[in-house]
């Protein structure tokens, strides 16, 4: 994982819960992972058999240590990692183009709402979990679970 205050890796217990809820959907799954920080949600669900993964981050740290861990676990070539801000990768992102998708932006930033706004507008994945402060308000639409001061909100077309 990088050094420093880039990364605020999702907690084991959140990202095991995440996974759960999402497993039935992983097998073959088109998988998007923003702000993909350490790339372990993407990497995850590649050792859980989605099909593909894209992975977009824009810090250099982080993106040396996915392609390390896609390397080491020999999963690149189910695997894309995309050098690009979150938002302009969703300008280009059809309707549907991925079967689920997680978000774990910066926190207090408002970004976990935008994403949630942008899926509302155009559901790029069937399912799209977005980690937030427990005590931030998303959109209406989406099924908000908690972890301490945690929480996800999954929306869903399906």
């Amino acid at each position: 994982m990088p050094n420093g205050d880039i990364v605020r890796p999702t907690a084991d217990r959140v990202r095991e819960a995440w996974m759960s809820i999402v497993q039935p959907w992983i097998p073959g799954a088109r998988v998007l992972d923003l702000f993909a920080g350490s790339g372990a949600l993407g990497i995850e669900a590649l050792s859980r058999g989605a099909g593909h993964v894209d992975f977009v981050e824009t810090a250099t740290p982080s993106l040396n240590a996915i392609g390390e861990n896609l390397t080491q676990l020999g999963v690149g070539s189910e695997a894309k990692v995309h050098k690009m801000d979150a938002f302009t990768f969703l300008d280009v992102v059809h309707a549907d183009a991925y079967d689920i998708a997680f978000a774990d932006p910066p926190y207090d930033k408002g970004h976990a709402a935008k994403i949630a706004e942008l899926w509302l507008a155009t559901p790029f994945a069937a399912i799209l979990g977005v980690e937030h402060n427990a005590w931030e308000k998303l959109p209406d639409g989406g099924e908000k679970r908690k972890y301490g001061s945690t929480a996800i909100t999954f929306f869903r077309t399906r």
